[in-house]
């Protein structure tokens, strides 16, 4: 009855260890330079082509400000992310599927580090940027995947308005 007392102890240890280990994780920027690869949603940008900075407040009671964002396609954007919570959060853009089943692999890896350049790990009483450029029109998302506040509805959408002719 101890062993199995001590292997559930063990258990929950560990559980609890890996919930909260994303947010306790460094988040250092990428080494090296920027991968540039297209996604449906955009490309990175270059921090000196970015004309517009669009600032995104984050906050504990699991939402962004503004939370819908509107850019032309072909503009580079830095999103300036700024925590003014208590607890880390993050903002990621994507479609709404990807950012779904990112949120699912969260779940269950918490502890996973990753580092995109569509993506920015703020802690708290921190800002981060990410500089995009939405090369193609439609309509994309972006949210802070931390388990929990995606969940709790800690997303906003990206209208990209078509070039005109």
């Amino acid at each position: 009855m101890n062993t199995i007392k001590s292997i559930a102890a063990w258990a929950l240890f560990f559980w609890t260890t890996a919930t909260f280990a994303h947010e306790n994780a460094h988040h250092h920027p990428a080494k090296g330079p920027v991968i540039k690869e297209q996604k449906d949603w955009g490309i990175a940008g270059d921090a000196k082509n970015a004309r517009r900075t669009i600032t995104v407040s984050m906050t504990d009671d699991m939402r962004f400000a503004p939370s819908a964002i509107t850019v032309q396609e072909g503009e580079t954007v830095r999103l300036r992310a700024q925590n003014k919570g208590k607890v880390l959060h993050e903002i990621v853009i994507g479609t709404k599927a990807e950012l779904a089943q990112h949120a699912e692999l969260m779940k269950k890896f918490s502890a996973m580090e990753h580092d995109e350049p569509y993506m920015a790990h703020v802690r708290a009483g921190a800002q981060g940027d990410v500089v995009w450029q939405f090369n193609r029109a439609g309509s994309f998302d972006f949210a802070c995947l931390i388990p929990g506040h995606f969940e709790a509805g800690m997303t906003g959408t990206i209208t990209v308005v078509p070039r005109k002719p």
